[in-house]
């Protein structure tokens, strides 16, 4: 628990430390991203249908996919490495293949598999930042979509191709599609971590600002908890 508690220390200052930089440098992405050209087709029945997204600490991307209509299950966890190194610890190091990553389950006739990635690139994560989001850095922290079949991969890749045609961002989006192996849940103090935690700095710097982004920017999307 000290190595963790130490962890959790260095990501606040680090953090911190990023107060005056983000207040004078704007967003690569203040307004919505275009709706995706390729998309699933929105189901005629309600069901369940799962999506595999990585985008730095998973506190965040979890925190804003909870509160995105269509949603009803988002955890925490983690993905690319294998079942025997799926522990905070050895995540944290960078040594292993995992990503941290969400495993987000919707129901596609309210949300397709385009509109989550919509909300996934313009508010839950900057993609153009390559092993790293902010404060935070390594691999773990990577941009990635794991896709489950063929549909997933197709949609996804032609998003990024349309974004980067489009010179959404001023840099290349590194996101990676990658298939989906396996996703392993994060310890249970991972989950809800933003609503547990909504006063620490970490939270306040880095997530709670998404979360209002998604509600400013995609007011028809937006839920409350």
């Amino acid at each position: 628990m000290l190595r963790l508690s130490l962890h959790r220390l260095l990501r606040t200052l680090g953090a911190l430390s990023l107060i005056a930089l983000s207040a004078c440098t704007p967003s690569d992405a203040a307004t919505p991203l275009p709706n995706p050209v390729v998309d699933t087709p929105a189901a005629t029945a309600k069901g369940t249908e799962t999506a595999v997204l990585a985008g730095g600490c998973f506190w965040g991307v979890e925190a804003v996919f909870e509160h995105v209509r269509g949603v009803t299950q988002v955890v925490s966890g983690y993905s690319g490495g294998t079942k025997a190194t799926a522990e905070y610890g050895k995540v944290s190091s960078g040594a292993t293949r995992h990503a941290e990553s969400v495993q987000i389950t919707y129901d596609p006739s309210r949300i397709t598999y385009g509109q989550l990635l919509r909300v996934f690139f313009s508010v839950a994560h900057n993609p153009t930042e390559l092993n790293r989001q902010g404060p935070d850095t390594g691999p773990q922290y990577r941009s990635a979509i794991f896709y489950a079949n063929a549909e997933q991969k197709r949609v996804a890749q032609a998003y990024i191709a349309q974004l980067g045609a489009a010179r959404t961002f001023s840099r290349p989006i590194v996101t990676q599609v990658v298939p989906l192996e396996a996703f392993y849940a994060a310890e249970e103090y991972h989950q809800d971590y933003v609503v547990k935690n909504p006063y620490q700095p970490y939270i306040v710097i880095n997530d709670l600002p998404k979360v209002a982004d998604l509600k400013q920017q995609f007011p028809s999307l937006y839920t409350g908890m």
